[in-house]
């Protein structure tokens, strides 16, 4: 190696120790994490692996092991349960848990948009619009999930209530394809890269799509959060250095995502998440690019959209007296970005 390249490679040493490792160097709390995901092939969590893939975690000083489950109702119990430190889940989550007076609090925003799909199957050929939904089965990734939120909403809008469908659980990634591709379901509400391949089998016909603004503010009437990062309380005031480290990686990430072009993503994924077509899975996340938060903060606004939607369904929010201030805080996405922007 020639003097020069030396010269470079210290410089990427020193910037990598300036930004990511800034927390490892305080003492933290707890540094073996457990991170409970629904669906982490799902570009909706695209940020948890590549925060996992770039060595952001490794870093930050902390030991990550990561749980994947069929659906974000799942990851969420595992919280409840305590065999999860934190949860890369639906921000819905948040309201909903404060109904039931069990707080979780939401550190890092980082879907803008919820990216959630709602397509008819093609093959049960009834369904031309939300409005025919009534009385069919329709395949969500599981039951009390983001997508099924979706779900509830549009039926809500549309004259009809939860139980005037049957929700099938079908996961999020091969077996959500296989599901339609079976006829076991009459309509999906799923995200990429599931949709972009359904769809590009001609298996399916898109009737909400919340993966740009403009189909979010169709749907929902106003921005939305989506994918954050959350946790207990308890574990917060237990553990704030550890929460801090964890914001920064996931701030970082989001960083990196906003700058990243379609090839640097694709070469930190693993193999299996592409579906057995890297192209596709290319259009997919170029789909769903425009999902991601550009800086991990959240709204005053999207905070209030979700109250709206989930007080549609929800008897339980509808009749609880809501205090968005507590399901959400900028505090450690602040510290972030003040850090890594130095």
């Amino acid at each position: 190696m020639n003097l020069k390249s030396l010269i470079a490679a210290a410089a990427v040493v020193l910037t990598l120790g300036a930004t990511g490792g800034a927390a490892a160097q305080e003492k933290l709390e707890k540094t073996d994490i457990k991170i409970a995901v629904g669906g982490k092939p799902l570009l909706y969590y695209l940020p948890l692996t590549l925060a996992e893939r770039l060595g952001y975690f490794k870093e930050a000083g902390l030991n990550v092991e990561i749980s994947d489950f069929g659906g974000g109702a799942k990851s969420l119990q595992a919280l409840v349960g305590g065999s999860a430190d934190v949860v890369t889940g639906a921000y819905d989550h948040t309201i909903q848990m404060q109904a039931k007076s069990q707080p979780i609090v939401a550190v890092v925003q980082l879907g803008r948009y919820p990216g959630i799909v709602l397509a008819a199957v093609n093959s049960a050929g009834s369904i031309k619009s939300a409005k025919d939904l009534k009385g069919k089965k329709v395949g969500v990734t599981a039951p009390g999930s983001s997508t099924n939120f979706m779900l509830n909403y549009v039926l809500t809008k549309n004259g009809m209530t939860p139980e005037d469908v049957s929700v099938i659980g079908v996961g999020g990634g091969a077996s959500s394809i296989a599901a339609i591709k079976r006829g076991e379901i009459d309509a999906i509400v799923n995200l990429d890269p599931v949709i972009s391949q359904a769809q590009s089998d001609g298996d399916i016909t898109i009737l909400a799509d919340t993966r740009t603004e403009k189909g979010t503010m169709d749907v929902y009437g106003g921005p939305y959060p989506a994918a954050v990062l959350y946790t207990r309380p308890d574990f917060i005031k237990e553990n704030p250095k550890t929460t801090q480290a964890l914001a920064d990686v996931f701030v970082r990430t989001m960083l990196w995502l906003n700058k990243a072009s379609t090839e640097d993503v694709l070469k930190v994924l693993p193999e299996e998440f592409f579906l057995g077509n890297k192209t596709l899975y290319a259009q997919a996340f170029e789909h769903s690019k425009p999902t991601y938060s550009p800086d991990g903060q959240f709204s005053q606004a999207g905070a209030e959209a979700a109250l709206t939607v989930l007080k549609a369904f929800d008897p339980a929010v509808k009749s609880a007296d809501i205090d968005l201030s507590k399901t959400y805080t900028n505090q450690f996405v602040a510290d972030a970005l003040k850090r890594l922007n130095k």
